[in-house]
């Protein structure tokens, strides 16, 4: 099973994005995790369509990977595939169809993910299973970088990857480091969202390779 892992740029130095996304790029990550807050599903504001753009502008080569925290990610899901986003992740509990934003996003030309909150209960997924074959797991509430991994994530990343299947990409975000990376990949993820722990380290590359091999390893440890 492939090892993804992607620094969310939430924790960049937003004064410097493009020394950013070029560091990024040269970490080794699979792809920039870019997440978009609209101020009204979570409680924070972050950016839009353009820095999507500048991304691709700026490293090409970089799988730009976008998570939509928005009540109704249906009315955006056009302009950010545009501005070329290739992952777009929704929320189950958006306040919209999701089947129907799955199908926008895939005809859109980007590849559709879906997302679950901490509270929500791993069966949540399976209407979309058949439609996607990436589901995130929130080990945080979202909205705010910098929480505290929520351990009682780990029986529902089990319960995903159980219903999912080995092919399906099974994500985390929240409160992802080391330590924690390792017991989301002894429950079945295989993709890591990391922000602080990686734009906060001064070597990225090192830090995405020790990432990417200690997840490895939990994964085998399980086998």
């Amino acid at each position: 099973m492939q090892i993804q892992i992607l620094p969310s740029l939430l924790a960049a130095d937003l004064g410097r994005l493009g020394d950013e996304l070029r560091r990024t790029e040269a970490s080794g990550a699979d792809a920039v995790h870019l997440d978009v807050m609209d101020a009204h599903f979570v409680p924070n504001l972050s950016y839009g369509p353009d820095v999507v753009a500048l991304s691709r502008a700026t490293v090409p080569g970089l799988y730009r990977h976008v998570h939509l925290m928005m009540t109704r990610p249906d009315r955006y899901v056009d302009a950010f595939a545009a501005a070329g986003a290739q992952t777009i992740q929704v929320h189950v509990e958006a306040d919209a169809d999701v089947h129907a934003t799955i199908a926008q996003i895939a005809a859109a030309g980007a590849k559709p993910a879906i997302v679950l909150n901490p509270e929500t209960p791993a069966h949540a997924a399976a209407p979309y299973i058949g439609e996607t074959d990436e589901i995130l797991v929130m080990t945080v509430h979202p909205g705010r970088g910098g929480q505290k991994f929520i351990e009682e994530c780990l029986p529902k990343i089990a319960a995903v990857r159980r219903m999912a299947g080995d092919g399906a990409t099974v994500m985390v975000d929240g409160g992802v480091n080391a330590s924690t990376a390792a017991l989301a990949a002894a429950a079945g993820a295989n993709a890591f969202v990391a922000g602080s722990y990686l734009f906060g380290r001064g070597d990225m590359k090192a830090a995405v390779a020790e990432l990417r091999e200690t997840c490895r390893k939990s994964h085998a440890a399980e086998a």
